[in-house]
């Protein structure tokens, strides 16, 4: 069993930048590839940013592209997502997930993760 907690998330105003943590606890993180999603209000979870368990290569979705990068301390058993520029369309709860979505390479696909945080909200005005 893995236990994922998130934090770091907060308000702040448009082209700020935060830094999300997921700190796993349980089993260690290294094996696992993991990820960020999030979910805004009335809206579906989307895929965020991803980095491999295997070879720690990182996958972003067009909107995070050059402004978030996501990497992991396996030694602290930690992740973070590093946001800058951010935008209105930002805003959401932000789930850190880990899995075996290295096998297959689907690292955009929820169901690829067998465990996921609580959430942190994440809230940019403009």
């Amino acid at each position: 069993q893995v236990d994922l907690v998130e934090s770091g998330g907060g308000l702040v105003q448009a082209g700020d930048s935060l830094r999300l943590y997921c700190t796993g606890s349980g089993r260690s993180l290294g094996r696992y590839a993991m990820a960020w999603f999030r979910q805004a209000p009335g809206k579906e979870r989307e895929f965020v940013a991803a980095i491999s368990g295997t070879d720690s290569s990182t996958h972003y979705t067009d909107s995070a592209k050059g402004r978030f990068t996501i990497s992991r301390n396996n030694a602290k058993n930690t992740m973070s997502l590093q946001m800058n520029s951010l935008k209105p369309e930002d805003t959401a709860v932000y789930y850190c997930a880990a899995g075996w979505a290295d096998y297959r390479g689907n690292y955009d696909q929820g169901g690829e993760y067998a465990y996921w945080g609580q959430g942190t909200q994440v809230t940019i005005s403009s």
